[in-house]
C-alpha cells in the first residue's frame, strides 16, 4: 500500500480525489520527495527545479491522488494561496542545512497558517526536515524549534528528518499520515 492509499484511509476518503499541497522554499527538495513517494516505475531519473508549479496525478485502487508541487521561488510563493481551498493535507519541506533561510521558511509557514483558507481548517501538516545528509544540517528538533512548530495547536502535524535523495525518513512521514 502506497502513501496515497494510506493518506486516503487516514483522511477517510474512498473513491475520491485527494489534493495535497507540497510547499517549501526553493531548493528544499519538494520535487525529489514527491518523486521518491511515487511508485518506482513512475519515478523520474532527472529532477529539475519547479517553475511555477507542477501537478502529479496518481491512481491507486481506491482514489485519484493529486499533488500540487508548488515552486518555492520568491516570485511564485504568492501563487500558493490560490490552491489552499483545494488542499486536504500539506507537506511542508525545509532545507535543514540552509540556516540563513530558515527565517524565510518560518515567515512563509506563518503566512500559510494564518491564511483565511487554512486558519480554521484542521488540515494535517507533514514537515520534512530535508537534506539531513549534508554537513551543515540541523536536527529535526532544532528545525522544529526554529519554526516554532510547538505553537501549532489546531492542526495535527509531524516533523521527520529526511534525505530525499536516498529516500531516508520518508517512510516515517508515511507512517504518521496513515496513523
Amino acid at each position: 500500500m502506497g502513501l496515497f492509499d494510506k493518506l486516503a484511509g487516514w483522511l477517510g476518503l474512498k473513491k475520491k480525489e485527494v489534493h495535497v499541497l507540497c510547499l517549501g522554499l526553493d531548493n528544499s527538495g519538494k520535487t525529489t520527495i514527491i518523486n521518491k513517494l511515487k511508485p518506482s516505475n513512475a519515478q523520474t531519473q532527472d529532477i529539475v527545479p519547479t517553475i511555477g508549479f507542477s501537478i502529479e496525478k496518481f491512481k491507486t485502487s481506491s482514489l485519484s491522488f493529486t499533488v500540487f508541487d508548488m515552486s518555492g521561488q520568491g516570485k511564485y510563493r504568492d501563487l500558493w494561496e490560490h490552491y489552499y481551498k483545494e488542499g486536504q493535507a500539506i507537506i511542508f519541506v525545509i532545507d535543514s542545512s540552509d540556516k540563513l533561510r530558515m527565517v524565510v521558511a518560518k515567515e512563509e509557514l506563518d503566512s500559510l497558517l494564518n491564511h483565511p483558507d487554512i486558519k480554521h481548517r484542521r488540515l494535517p501538516i507533514l514537515f520534512f526536515a530535508n537534506k539531513m545528509d549534508l554537513r551543515d544540517a540541523v536536527s529535526s528538533v532544532k528545525v522544529s524549534q526554529l519554526l516554532s512548530l510547538e505553537n501549532i495547536k489546531d492542526k495535527p502535524w509531524h516533523i521527520c528528518a529526511s534525505d530525499a535523495l536516498k529516500g531516508e525518513g520518508l517512510q516515517e512521514g508515511v507512517d504518521w499520515l496513515q496513523g
